[in-house]
């Protein structure tokens, strides 16, 4: 059974990425008791997904790193994973709430000698690589996961291959009778950090990522610079493995549109800037990057960011919301349909049909569960984000709340921690 001591002097953080990393940190450091649930096998949530951040361009697992230092070094955090909130009942300083936690079939003994996937044979579409790659039955869901323990996919339970990876664990640490579990806890305040995900770009059918291979997201485009993702930093086309030369960013997919979704993400024109940068670095002068973009918001100090990609003379940018991409059936190549809204003249004059290698499409970004989804009370806007409100005692943190970039998302999370201690020093008669 997973052991939790819980009690109304607990602060609840739901959801291990980045911001429910951050908001259990600072909460657990100023001396609370603090229990973090993930629903995933491991920490780290969209970030550890990402090649770089922006402006600095640093890589993500230097980040991830000192969060994960901060972690093992508290003994006032602690930590369940594969876990899932079902019911949240009570007032604030006294929350009981009922997680449901799936069985990883993989004990504590585990020493991520990676043995059990050599031995397993049975290959499943890798979600840390949004399918772009396998993974074994059993696997670690990505190099820098925390905990560092394997995972057996309960899709091969009762197989040759879950006898195999028991066989193989010279640590014994591989359970087939592990079972699903309700545990109940107490807390005095709760924060939902379950983070966002990318909009469905299959919906958007113009844009035909559902049918072109060469049409893909910006997360998807993310990956491939990864030299452990799906194709080992490279940057190709999915359809023959090529070097793109001509490679189109698509702004606002699916964004500030009342089809798909109404609200601007804020991240995007940022990703798409900093995603120009990885072309260069791949290919220097001889690949080109078009931006088709509404507008582009680079806020505040990010400003300087987009000046310097403006500069750089392999880099086109085009006004224009793309209308629609056709592809050319002998080489896989994709044209954009639309209108330059700062070409001279009007009607056919505006008109391009542009040829490109690539399409990298900057989806938006949606919360990962809805606000109203929530089995607890809490105020939602009109785009399933949580709005604050403080008599509820559950507060947001990070993309739950609205959208952010990563920077934003760890001061909207300190926030959310400052809250949720005041909450609990309340009902401890302590000031806040």
């Amino acid at each position: 059974m997973t052991a939790v001591i819980a009690t109304n002097q607990t602060i609840l953080v739901v959801g291990g990425g980045i911001s429910g990393m951050t908001a259990a940190l600072e909460a657990a450091e100023c001396g609370k008791q603090v229990v973090l649930i993930e629903k995933g096998p491991s920490l780290g949530g969209r970030v550890s997904q990402l090649y770089k951040y922006f402006p600095k361009l640093c890589f993500p697992t230097c980040g991830l790193e000192i969060n994960l230092r901060r972690i093992k070094a508290n003994r006032n955090l602690h930590i369940v994973t594969m876990a899932e909130v079902e019911q949240v009942s009570g007032v604030p300083g006294d929350f009981t709430v009922s997680v449901r936690v799936q069985p990883r079939y993989v004990t504590e003994a585990c020493t991520a000698c990676g043995d059990c996937a050599k031995a397993v044979t049975t290959e499943f579409d890798d979600e840390f690589q949004y399918g772009m790659k396998k993974r074994k039955a059993a696997y670690l869901p990505f190099n820098q996961a925390y905990p560092q323990r394997y995972v057996l996919d309960p899709r091969v339970l009762g197989s040759a291959d879950a006898e195999a990876a028991k066989a193989a664990c010279k640590a014994n640490a591989i359970d087939l009778h592990m079972q699903e579990e309700v545990i109940s806890l107490k807390a005095g305040a709760i924060i939902w950090a379950t983070g966002w995900k990318p909009y469905d770009a299959d919906r958007i059918q113009p844009y035909g990522h559902d049918r072109f291979e060469n049409v893909i997201t910006n997360m998807e485009f993310e990956r491939m610079l990864d030299p452990f993702g799906p194709t080992g930093g490279k940057i190709q086309r999915p359809s023959d493995g090529a070097a793109p030369k001509n490679i189109a960013f698509i702004q606002c997919a699916g964004s500030r549109d009342r089809n798909y979704l109404s609200h601007c993400s804020r991240v995007c024109c940022m990703a798409t800037l900093k995603q120009t940068t990885y072309v260069r670095e791949r290919f220097g002068d001889d690949a080109k990057s078009s931006i088709y973009y509404i507008d582009i918001r680079a806020i505040d100090r990010i400003d300087d960011f987009h000046r310097r990609i403006k500069a750089d003379p392999n880099v086109t940018f085009i006004k224009s919301k793309v209308a629609s991409i056709t592809q050319d059936a002998a080489t896989s190549d994709l044209f954009l349909n639309g209108n330059n809204l700062e070409k001279p003249g009007t009607g056919a004059d505006m008109r391009y049909k542009n040829r490109h290698d690539l399409v990298v499409l900057a989806i938006g970004m949606e919360p990962s569960v809805s606000a109203n989804d929530i089995p607890a009370k809490v105020s939602a806007n009109s785009h399933g984000f949580i709005q604050l409100d403080e008599s509820t005692g559950i507060f947001g943190a990070g993309v739950s709340s609205e959208a952010l970039d990563v920077n934003r998302a760890v001061q909207n999370a300190t926030a959310a921690a400052l809250r949720a201690i005041q909450v609990v020093n309340r009902v401890a008669g302590v000031e806040g």
